[in-house]
């Protein structure tokens, strides 16, 4: 079940006209999709849309979920003003109706779940994609309370359970051929709340 603070936080954090996150796709997320033949993808806990929204504007049939219906209805406006349409479910994973190797790709850009479903949430994403698909992850590294103590702007979980390690990344995915993992120090300058020097993870990978 969604504790009904998490999900009070992002509808707050989704309710104000300004997207809170900006309307350009993460940096890692484009770069990676520029490399690959357009197919279906899969964009877990995707808040305003703003990545959805791209990748559907490069030819890929794309599929999102959240928690937060107000996250969806700005993903929504911004589809419609891009002119391209995202299947958007609200709900968690478990009581969504994705299909065993459904998905070409699936982008988990700052997909912060909570620490102790964070695994499981990664493991059944797994099952969704098929042989030979393309995990392309990034968000906050453990390294990266030291930033955002420093600096909230740079914005991100302030609870290590909700932060990610290299090794909890290969824990999670065992059964991919590694294309790139590393952390590593960036700038941020997405929007209202990813804004200066962070710590984060970066995996793009091949499911075997």
């Amino acid at each position: 079940m969604t504790d009904n603070t998490w999900l009070d936080r992002w509808n707050d954090r989704y309710s104000s006209e300004e997207f809170a996150y900006g309307t350009e796709p993460n940096n890692y997320l484009k770069e990676q999709l520029e490399k690959l033949e357009p197919g279906s993808i899969l964009f877990p806990a995707e808040g305003e849309g703003r990545n959805a929204v791209f990748a559907a504007t490069k030819g890929w049939k794309v599929s999102a979920f959240d928690i937060s219906n107000k996250g969806k209805s700005k993903a929504v406006r911004l589809a419609e003003s891009q002119n391209v349409v995202i299947d958007y479910q609200i709900g968690e994973l478990e009581a969504l109706n994705f299909q065993t190797d459904q998905f070409d790709t699936i982008a988990l850009i700052y997909a912060h779940f909570p620490a102790e479903i964070k695994s499981s949430v990664h493991q059944m994403l797994g099952r969704y994609l098929r042989k030979g698909g393309i995990i392309i992850f990034e968000a906050f590294s453990k390294s990266h309370l030291d930033y955002v103590t420093k600096n909230e702007k740079v914005g991100g979980p302030k609870d290590i359970g909700s932060l990610f390690s290299i090794d909890e990344i290969k824990a999670d995915f065992p059964n991919y051929d590694i294309i790139e993992l590393e952390e590593k120090e960036i700038e941020l300058s997405e929007g209202l709340f990813h804004n200066g020097t962070g710590s984060v993870i970066r995996f793009t990978g091949r499911k075997r």
